[in-house]
């Protein structure tokens, strides 16, 4: 059984302006604290049919576990300045308009989960003002910024009732972010099935609550990085265009603690093995990516390019304008 470290955010120095800025997230303004009208949820929206996501290959080979993540050189190791990337120029595209007419909702969320690719997942716990548990995978997630430690959590548009976590988000204001392991999708996976209400997605998964230190959610006790957190605020969508259904929020949350276990963190308490995490990533439909080999890709500074490249890098670098700052549109 793995032990976990927890560790408290505690910054030693915050800017006034940052301070400031902290300061701004953490109210959260009346109208953003919002509770969810019957009016607001009637309007028809086509219910997605996620069974027809299927997978499109059949007999596939068994699973093939990895002992060790490999790293190499990048792909292009004697890159200069200014190179760009060759063969790639002449490439057709097709334009597409998110709102054209006739085009399905569902058709932008199968392009824009098939090519942003791979999304990390978030496994949310929640607690309803009532004390029930509700646990829920998420892709629309992600770190915004270490410091103050922020993540974000987006939640499409529903027409018959707001998805349980974003519920309880807004009426306790806690949750625990827990990162998914190659070796919990399954268990993960259970937990995003249409159950009625009221059933216990923790049950179905079997996953294993462990108690959290500044948050009522238990955190997972398989993930070996959970997040306990607070949310500072909820966006709801606006949009120049008219939508099919009730718009999408995004939740604004805080970390209070972080969790990692024993045999995945430094003696510094900074840096996650990768090896241990093996974290997964959402790709479009029912696929999802593992990780396998890395590269390594050292950034340098303005400086010291300088000094390397000298004049090179000094031309290449000539500033470029555009003829006209107003958009080509066609709208």
């Amino acid at each position: 059984m793995q032990s976990f470290i927890p560790f408290l955010w505690r910054p030693a120095f915050i800017s006034e302006s940052r301070r400031n800025l902290c300061a701004t997230a953490r109210r959260i303004p009346a109208n953003m604290n919002r509770s969810f009208s019957s009016s607001q949820h009637n309007q028809s929206t086509p219910k997605v049919d996620y069974s027809s996501l299927g997978g499109t290959k059949k007999n596939l080979p068994d699973w093939k576990p990895e002992s060790t993540i490999s790293v190499t050189k990048p792909g292009k190791p004697d890159w200069k300045w200014g190179e760009g990337v060759k063969g790639k120029q002449e490439q057709s595209y097709v334009e597409i308009d998110p709102f054209e007419e006739g085009r399905p909702m569902f058709h932008n969320y199968t392009l824009l989960v098939s090519g942003i690719a791979p999304r990390p997942i978030g496994l949310v716990s929640t607690v309803s003002k009532e004390g029930k548990l509700n646990l829920a995978p998420f892709s629309y997630f992600q770190v915004v910024d270490h410091d103050p430690p922020v993540f974000v959590i987006g939640f499409s548009g529903r027409a018959n009732r707001p998805k349980d976590t974003l519920r309880n988000l807004e009426e306790t204001g806690e949750c625990v972010l827990n990162i998914v392991s190659e070796d919990m999708i399954e268990a993960v996976n259970a937990t995003s099935v249409d159950a009625p209400y009221g059933t216990s997605e923790w049950s179905l998964s079997g996953l294993t609550k462990s108690d959290s230190t500044t948050v009522k959610p238990p955190r997972v006790k398989e993930s070996v990085m959970s997040i306990e957190g607070k949310l500072t605020e909820v966006v709801n969508y606006k949009t120049s265009k008219p939508s099919v259904g009730p718009h999408g929020s995004l939740a604004i949350i805080e970390a209070t603690r972080f969790w990692v276990a024993e045999n995945a963190i430094d003696e510094k308490r900074s840096h996650v093995d990768l090896n241990v995490l093996r974290p997964i990533g959402q790709l479009g439909g029912v696929s999802y990516a593992r990780i396998t080999d890395t590269f390594e890709l050292p950034r340098t500074n303005w400086a010291t390019a300088v000094e390397k490249s000298g004049s090179e890098l000094l031309d290449v670098a000539k500033e470029e304008t555009t003829e006209s700052d107003e958009p080509k549109s066609k709208l």
